[in-house]
């Protein structure tokens, strides 16, 4: 069977990286950047930083802050209406996931013409996107990297899942030192994100030796340093581990796609407005679940990674363990117990999981499921 492998052009990782990028940026020619960021960001002066170094470059820059925790249709329309009335002929996104998504929307409509929603699915675009730079501040999304582009119809209340080649950003840029002032919660969360790409890949119908590779080395990074990363943010041995663990997840899952933790937790963030890294954690463990009675093997070569002796155990008890670690370490870093402490409604559950079996990412789910399986894994989650 044939496989396509999906990467950005350029990949730059490590210290001192935005500073390298901003000359690869300049080779491109670009004028002038629409510089796509959340609120937070733009008052904490990092948009202001990358402003300036694109000064440096003589490249001009308009900042547009009106990316949402989970980016709406209407953030894609605002967005965009600024970078055709700024003349701009690229974009920058800088932050985690809910930027580089809202950024890619409006890098792959102005490109494409239409409404964001045309290209819900999997490759219904025309033509590439606008030239996108993708500048992380966080560990866990790997939204800098993907094809994946998740935007909130705030009419339907759904996430919808784009998954397009032609949104892979020309650029990704992973600069730890960007990532250091991550609150615990975040870290926590957005690790808990990379550990679901990984884990979702490594079982997916769709993997191949090559993402297979990509997701065990991040799950064995994560379950080394997360904890450190969560405990002392200033810890950049943690950091730089963390961010190469969630881009080689996303290497993973770019290419081999995901599973139903991503199915039902795109419904949970839809429907109440949750963060999407807390939903996954919570969805995780009860998912693998459900998929342990048809890859037990694959469970165990993930608890091989997390550091725990599978010699002598059974491919069952291999997967048992995993799951039992993947609980601990929720726990162990401050994540929710069940979908009640977010807010969820038992009473929802059955609208919850009518969407999520439309949605795109439970495709590749190793177990295929009915509406009443995928509700019985929101109640185990309560």
């Amino acid at each position: 069977m044939s496989s396509t492998f999906f990467i950005p052009a350029v990949n730059m990782m490590g210290i001192g990286s935005l500073d390298e990028a901003m000359g690869a940026i300049k080779n491109h020619g670009f004028r002038k950047a629409l510089i796509v960021t959340d609120a937070g960001l733009a008052k904490a002066g990092v948009a202001d930083r990358v402003s300036q170094l694109l000064t440096q470059q003589d490249i001009a820059s308009v900042l547009y802050d009106g990316a949402k925790p989970n980016p709406t249709v209407s953030n894609v329309e605002n967005g965009l209406a600024l970078l055709k009335s700024s003349g701009a002929d690229f974009v920058i996104s800088l932050g985690g996931g809910s930027p580089h998504d809202c950024a890619k929307g409006i890098a792959l409509v102005a490109a494409n013409g239409g409404h964001i929603s045309d290209y819900e699915g999997v490759d219904r675009s025309a033509r590439p996107q606008l030239p996108l730079v993708s500048i992380n501040t966080t560990a866990g999304t790997a939204s800098e990297m993907t094809r994946f582009c998740i935007i909130t119809d705030e009419a339907r209340h759904v996430k919808m899942a784009i998954v397009d080649r032609n949104v892979t950003p020309l650029l990704s840029v992973n600069d730890p030192s960007l990532m250091a002032a991550m609150p615990k919660g975040l870290t926590a969360a957005t690790g808990m994100d990379a550990l679901t790409h990984a884990i979702e890949a490594y079982v997916s119908t769709a993997a191949t030796p090559i993402t297979d590779a990509c997701a065990l080395k991040a799950v064995e990074l994560i379950f080394a340093n997360l904890r450190n990363a969560v405990a002392n943010g200033g810890d950049m041995t943690a950091r730089e581990n963390m961010a190469y663990a969630q881009f080689l997840a996303g290497m993973a899952f770019n290419n081999a796609s995901l599973g139903y933790v991503h199915a039902m937790a795109h419904q949970l963030g839809g429907f109440y407005d949750l963060p999407h890294g807390v939903c996954n954690a919570v969805l995780l463990p009860h998912v693998e679940s459900f998929n342990a009675s048809v890859c037990p093997e694959r469970l165990r070569d993930v608890a091989k990674s997390m550091g725990i002796d599978v010699q002598g155990l059974s491919a069952e008890q291999g997967a048992q363990a995993a799951l039992t670690a993947i609980r601990t370490l929720s726990k162990d870093i401050g994540i929710p117990g069940g979908l009640k402490e977010l807010g969820a409604k038992a009473d929802d559950i059955p609208v919850l999981s009518a969407n999520a079996l439309k949605d795109a990412c439970g495709l590749t789910n190793p177990r295929p499921a009915d509406q009443q399986q995928i509700e019985e894994i929101f109640r185990n989650a309560f």
